[in-house]
């Protein structure tokens, strides 16, 4: 590919999508907003920037579907876990770093990639033409999450973690489904006849 592959998001998703095509030759242009345009979480300029938790959670891929995603990504040889790996602190069985120090160190190994280059301006539409990755997510601008929306037809965008399943709610068996979630919603709140709908929009991941 001669054509550069163009990466909107500099959170974590973005940094390992740019790092693992540009060491398979592939040129790359990285799309962060920031610092130019802020968000309310973050507070720096950096790729990678953690903002929910210094932890990455379990560690252990014996156990933990989270600690084999961890093994995989090392295995890739991931920018992300490298950097995780150096800049650790101790917390029991979770992989847990030094955010700050951390995201530095992301944005130097990509910043000095020499098949890497970077945008730091705020990508307002969704692009027609060229190779792109969408890595944006719940901090998305309103901007572009409006330009996803409108280039989905969806109603609304919703954000999903990705070691989350996404599952349509027509692929159920709801005779024997237990309906509860972590937001309490359960038969009684949302009674079976309803939970089909209340479930099965349409949706959009971003970031």
């Amino acid at each position: 590919m001669t054509e550069p592959l163009h990466i909107i998001g500099g959170g974590m998703a973005g940094s390992e999508a740019a790092w693992a095509a540009a060491n398979l030759g592939v040129p790359v242009v990285l799309h962060e907003m920031r610092p130019g345009v802020g968000t309310f979480a973050h507070r720096t300029g950096d790729f990678a920037e953690m903002v929910c938790s210094n932890s990455f959670r379990s560690d252990d891929h014996e156990q933990n579907a989270v600690g084999l995603l961890h093994w995989e990504m090392r295995a890739a040889g991931g920018l992300v876990m490298q950097m995780a790996e150096q800049h650790r602190l101790p917390a029991g069985g979770a992989l847990a770093v030094d955010r700050e120090p951390f995201a530095r160190a992301v944005t130097g190994k990509l910043k000095s990639h020499p098949l890497i280059s970077t945008s730091l301006e705020e990508v307002t539409q969704l692009p027609s033409s060229g190779h792109w990755i969408i890595a944006t997510g719940p901090l998305t601008s309103p901007a572009l999450a409006e330009s996803i929306r409108q280039a989905t037809g969806a109603e609304a965008l919703a954000f999903f973690d990705a070691i989350a399943p996404i599952v349509y709610t027509e692929t159920i068996d709801m005779s024997v489904a237990w309906l509860q979630s972590r937001y309490a919603i359960s038969t009684a709140a949302c009674p079976s006849k309803s939970w089909p709908n209340a479930v099965a929009k349409p949706f959009a991941t971003a970031r």
